[in-house]
C-alpha cells in the first residue's frame, strides 16, 4: 500500500464511510488536532522524567486514537465496528491524578508554565488538548459526537496539568506562582 493516493489533491478527504469532504471541514479539524495532541503526548512521554509512566502515556496515546477514529467516521457509521471509549477510560485519569495529588502540596495560586523542558512539554500537550475540546465541542454543536468524548478531553487536560506539576516535583523544579500586577 502507498502513503499517497493524490486523492486528497483538489482539498478534499474521506471520512470513515466514504464521504468526501473539504480537508476545512470542522470534523476534519477535529480528528486532526486529536492527531498532533497524540503527538505531543509522545513528546511527553520520551521525557526521561515520564519513565515511570510511559505505559499510562501510551495507553491515553491509544485512546486518542480512538477519538480520531470515531470522529473521523460519519455519524452514521456509529453501527459499524468502531473502537470503543469507556467510562472505565475517565476512571483512569482520574484515579491516576488522585494517586499524583497525594504526593504534591495543595494549589494556592496559578502557576506560570516552564521551568524545565519536560514540563513545558507537558503544558503544550495540555493546550493543545484545552484547543481539541473546544472543537469537538463546537463539532458536536453540529453533528452528533460522543458525549465521553468531550468529557475524556476534559479530564485528559486535567491530568496533564497534574502531570505538569509531578514532574516539576520530581525534577526538583520550583513552581512559578503567577502575581498578577494589581
Amino acid at each position: 500500500m502507498k502513503i499517497y493516493t493524490k486523492t486528497g489533491d483538489k482539498g478534499t478527504t474521506s471520512l470513515v464511510g466514504g464521504t468526501r469532504v473539504s480537508k476545512t471541514a470542522l470534523r476534519i479539524e477535529a480528528y486532526g488536532t486529536v492527531d498532533e495532541l497524540n503527538s505531543y503526548i509522545g513528546l511527553v512521554r520520551d521525557q526521561a522524567v515520564n519513565e515511570k509512566r510511559k505505559d499510562i502515556l501510551k495507553e491515553i496515546q491509544d485512546r486518542l486514537f480512538t477519538i480520531g477514529s470515531i470522529l473521523a467516521s460519519e455519524p452514521e457509521q456509529s453501527k459499524k465496528r468502531l473502537p470503543d471509549l469507556l467510562e472505565s477510560d475517565i476512571e483512569l485519569l482520574e484515579n491516576e491524578m488522585d494517586n499524583m495529588d497525594k504526593e504534591l502540596e495543595p494549589m494556592r495560586y496559578f502557576i506560570l508554565p516552564g521551568g524545565h523542558q519536560s514540563i513545558s512539554f507537558g503544558h503544550l500537550a495540555r493546550t493543545i488538548c484545552r484547543r481539541t475540546e473546544r472543537i469537538v465541542i463546537r463539532l458536536a454543536e453540529e453533528s452528533t459526537v460522543n458525549e465521553l468524548i468531550i468529557r475524556y478531553l476534559n479530564r485528559l487536560s486535567d491530568y496533564l496539568f497534574v502531570l505538569c506539576r509531578i514532574m516539576a516535583k520530581e525534577l526538583e523544579v520550583e513552581e512559578i506562582a503567577w502575581k498578577p500586577r494589581v
